[in-house]
């Protein structure tokens, strides 16, 4: 797997939210992001991991076509 890391932008596109959400997730902690500076920056397998943690918590379960490891959709 690659070490890229990917920008907000990048997430929200990936994830299909806004990216305003991405930020507000980030801002508040509760999305996994790594600071460099003043930059957020985040990684497409900790970000995968969280959405699986999340679901098993009981959250709604996205179906197959819109669920972010559909394999559609590719960042890499």
């Amino acid at each position: 797997m690659s070490d890229r890391l990917f920008t907000a932008k990048e997430i929200a596109d990936y994830l299909a939210v806004p990216e305003t959400w991405v930020r507000g997730e980030t801002r508040a902690d509760r999305i996994p992001h790594v600071r460099l500076g003043r930059y957020r920056r985040y990684r497409l397998a900790e970000v995968q991991a969280w959405l699986d943690e999340d679901g098993q918590k009981g959250g709604r379960r996205r179906s197959s076509a819109n669920h972010p490891t559909a394999p559609a959709r590719s960042l890499e």
